[in-house]
């Protein structure tokens, strides 16, 4: 295997373009192109249930018994195991373009070569390469739809387009039925053969489809074909653009990489079970589940109808066609909730609930109550919530695993499950069905529902919520910047497991390292600043006596300072993020993704910050204005995230604490997020120079403004309410509470007051353009990082500032006028937390605590003074 070779560092926004593209004329052609090998595969599983019965008649230009039919079954399965591992590396090595071509080939080429068996021996061969062609392209087409599909919509496209594989069931069944099995049109030895002939003309149809569709950006990138990466996704853009007559928003995320040109077999395979063995043993209990039943069912439900129910095998493809239907129906109406409701409780709620419908069918079955329709309605009720539940399976592990590994991920587990389920299943059912006694299949069922319920236990404890989440977040690239392991490659670490970003055996991970990385550099950042300040302090006699060059040098050294300033404050948050991006990998559920949106919300200060350094040290007023702009662009969305991480958290609080008050609660941080948003867009607008863009931004800001105002009122009510509840009628209690309510709600009106005048003084500030750059928060905000007001966190943070406003206040009455530096020394500051000072001065001016009494001096807000 060739060995990893390293040949760049970048950094891409090509995950978040793709991600944030309406749904257009190009996400229809991946599905058309990408999406119909599920149509083949059903066309050509059900072809066989439904012609099997015509093989094993005389005439039929084959001498095959019914037994021969399950063991070709098993071969086709062996084949689709083997040729999923085989291409599934392949295509994580060479691209996902090139393997979806050649796997779709090696399809046609084979099922063609099924059309003209002659003898058992020649249809194992012919099946067991046909097999190979649909594994290669599970592991190929996979990978590149979910990395080609918005993750906002990637659950319910893939149960659908996994889920299509029923249509080729359905269809495969009709035509058997209505053309290829009618003796009136083809001799019983020419029927079957043009049925799977049918199956290549559809793979040559879908070949011309496929060859448009382009390479995944994510493949080409972490390749280090980044141009082509980026002219790909400049091209998907420009269509979008056309077809929808609209701009797309900007992309906010981005991802730094080390691009290799291959990835060694071996780093790939720890990837499953030393980094993320749960994760794995989730993986093999889906697939292993769902291919029991289900290959056990599909590949003996012909010989299963005519043996039991007398159904002839002319009529039994029409009893597969309605049964396929109700597989496909399945991902299609229940497809859209594993976006809403989420992953783990979808996945989980279908592999049980089709175990417990599985076990009346058996007893029905030992019973002989069952007759050819009530078997078809009971059948079809298991497998609506089936299909769902093996879609997903198909969904799981192409997203839970990291890029680099996805294909080979999706082959393994197919190839691993199918093999323990989908070779036993067919093989088992087979046989029994031989016996023709109903309680041994019956039996059959019986382990298929024990086997399924397995899955879903599986899923409840092991489950990933990834429902509309990046696939960089589910799990971060191993050639991500932050993902890099220790050199020993030792890990173990999983969801759940270990100290968060910490590896077994106490060893740093690649994320601490990184942070630890910043925070050194932070530091050395804070010694240069401190240099600059002792070279202006030394300038500031002669400036004072009138030097006009060792005045400007002063002003320039103190510029560089606060420079250095914004710089560590940048690699401060940048520590955190790494920190807060190891956290969400040691965690799950709504932990997680409070964690992820907090690292997220923590690299956007660092850009604002970034931005801050680059408007101080503009050269013209305008670089410094767009510069300051984008700053404040980065740090609304920074606040827009914090708020997504509390939505996060109250939602979790929703499982175990009041449900309607928390489910409130994250309303209303939703709301105050899309706010941010859009004050986003306004200053990014700004900086691009667009006024009507602008305006039309500050418009929907403060529509969304109201609509967050009305959800913390809303957020109130069921306070109330949930209050109201449990007082319950003990008046005593009542009047203590209601006398203490009444006192908590004055007091926190005043806070609420108090911050919206502060807000509203803000917005003043920002539509007349009056700002100043500084390090630090733009405007002190509730929880010292995040914006809007949030009830359950204002009292505490308003009462720190007006603690930090009242120290500055006493400070300058006490002192009288003081520089900047000496009045933060004089007040504590540096154990205020980064960015506190600079508001809470802010605030003390915009309220009349203070006064400015010149560029670096403030003074009590009355009186005058000689010491500035």
């Amino acid at each position: 295997m060739a060995q990893s070779l390293q040949t760049a560092t970048i950094e891409t926004r090509v995950p978040s373009r793709l991600d944030r593209l309406p749904w257009s004329k190009f996400h229809w052609k991946v599905v058309i192109g990408l999406g119909t090998v599920w149509i083949l595969d059903g066309l050509e599983v059900t072809m066989v249930g439904s012609v099997a019965a015509r093989l094993t008649e005389e005439g039929s230009g084959i001498e095959i018994t019914a037994g021969q039919i399950g063991i070709a079954a098993a071969i086709y399965i062996i084949g689709a195991c083997l040729g999923a591992l085989f291409f599934g590396q392949l295509t994580d090595r060479l691209g996902r373009k090139k393997l979806f071509l050649v796997t779709l080939l090696v399809y046609i080429l084979a099922t063609v070569a099924t059309a003209f068996s002659f003898a058992p021996w020649y249809f194992y061969l012919a099946r067991f390469f046909t097999g190979a062609g649909i594994g290669g392209e599970y592991a190929a087409i996979n990978s590149a739809i979910d990395e080609l599909i918005p993750a906002r919509v990637r659950g319910r496209v893939d149960l659908i387009i996994n889920g299509s594989y029923w249509l080729g069931a359905a269809a495969g069944a009709l035509l058997a039925a209505l053309v290829f099995l009618n003796t009136a049109i083809f001799p019983t030895n020419i029927g079957w053969r043009v049925a799977f002939a049918v199956g290549a003309v559809l793979g040559l149809a879908i070949l011309i489809v496929r060859r448009h569709v382009p390479e995944s950006p994510r493949w080409l990138f972490i390749h280090g074909r980044e141009d082509e990466a980026e002219r790909i996704v400049d091209g998907i853009e420009q269509e979008v653009r056309e077809e929808t007559g609209e701009d797309l928003a900007e992309a906010e995320d981005s991802l730094t990489v080390r691009q290799r040109e291959a990835i060694p077999f071996r780093e790939i395979a720890k990837v499953a079970f030393k980094i993320y063995p749960k994760r794995a043993v989730l993986g093999l209990a889906l697939f292993v589940g769902q291919a029991f039943i289900y290959n056990g069912v599909t590949f003996n439900l012909g010989t299963l109808m005519s043996t039991f129910f007398g159904v002839a095998s002319g009529v039994v493809p029409y009893f597969i066609a309605i049964w396929a239907l109700s597989n496909f129906a399945g991902p299609v109406i229940l497809g859209r909730l594993f976006d809403t409701v989420g992953r783990k409780p979808m996945i989980s709620g279908a592999y049980l609930g089709s175990a417990l419908l599985t076990v009346p069918l058996a007893i029905f079955m030992i019973s002989g109550s069952l007759n050819r329709w009530t078997f078809l309605a009971l059948i079809m009720g298991i497998f609506f919530l089936a299909s769902s539940g093996a879609s997903a399976a198909y969904l799981t592990v192409s997203e839970i695993f990291p890029m680099e590994t996805r294909a080979l991920a999706i082959a393994f587990f197919y190839a691993v499950g199918t093999a323990a389920g989908g070779i036993a299943g067919p093989l088992l059912f087979g046989q029994l069905i031989a016996t023709e006694n109903s309680s041994y299949v019956a039996l059959a069922f019986l382990i298929g529902a024990a086997v399924m319920a397995l899955g879903g236990v599986a899923e409840i404890f092991l489950g990933v919520r990834a429902e509309r989440a990046n696939l960089e977040d589910i799990a971060r690239p191993l050639t991500a910047e932050d993902a890099e392991e220790a050199p020993s490659g030792e890990s173990g670490q999983d969801e759940g497991e270990a100290t968060p970003g910490r590896q077994q055996g106490g060893q740093p991970s690649g994320r601490e390292r990184d942070a630890q990385r910043c925070r050194e550099d932070a530091e050395r950042a804070r010694a240069e600043a401190a240099g600059h300040r002792a070279d202006a302090l030394e300038l500031r006699t002669a400036a004072d006596a009138g030097d006009g060059p060792a005045a400007d040098r002063m002003y320039a050294e103190e510029v560089l300072a606060d420079i250095a300033d914004l710089r560590a404050q940048a690699l401060d948050e940048q520590a955190a993020a790494h920190l807060l991006h190891a956290e969400a990998d040691s965690t799950e559920g709504h932990s997680a993704a409070a964690c992820q949106h907090r690292a997220r919300a923590a690299q956007l200060r660092a850009d604002g910050l970034t931005a801050r350094q680059q408007a101080l040290g503009a050269h013209d007023p305008a670089g410094a204005e767009r510069h300051g702009e984008l700053a404040e662009a980065a740090e609304q969305r920074a606040r827009a995230s914090e708020q997504r991480a509390l939505a996060e958290q109250a939602r979790a609080a929703a499982e175990t604490d009041n449900a309607s008050v928390e489910q409130a609660r994250a309303e209303m941080h939703e709301s105050w997020s899309r706010m941010h948003e859009a004050l986003a867009q306004v200053h990014a607008a700004r900086a691009e120079g667009d006024s009507s863009a602008a305006d039309a931004a500050e418009r929907e800001a403060t529509e969304v403004e109201q609509l967050a105002l009305a959800a913390e009122e809303r957020l109130a009510g069921s306070e109330h309410l949930s209050a109201a509840q449990e007082l319950g009628g003990d008046l005593e209690k009542s009047e203590v509470q209601d006398a203490q309510a009444e006192d908590q709600a004055r007091r926190a009106a005043d806070l609420e007051q108090r911050v919206r005048e502060r807000a509203a003084r803000r917005r003043s500030r920002e539509r007349s353009g009056l700002r100043r750059f500084r390090p630090g928060p733009s405007a002190p905000i509730s929880s010292g990082r995040t914006g809007g007001i949030d009830p359950a966190r204002a009292a505490g943070a308003e009462r720190a500032l007006d603690q930090e406003i009242e120290v500055i206040a006493r400070a300058l009455t006490e002192h009288g006028a003081t520089e900047r530096q000496e009045l933060a020394r004089l007040v504590g500051a540096r154990y205020w937390g980064p960015g506190r000072f600079g508001a809470a001065l802010g605030a003390a001016l915009d309220e009349g605590r203070a006064r400015r009494v010149s560029r670096r001096a403030y003074g009590p807000p009355n009186g005058t003074d000689d010491n500035g």
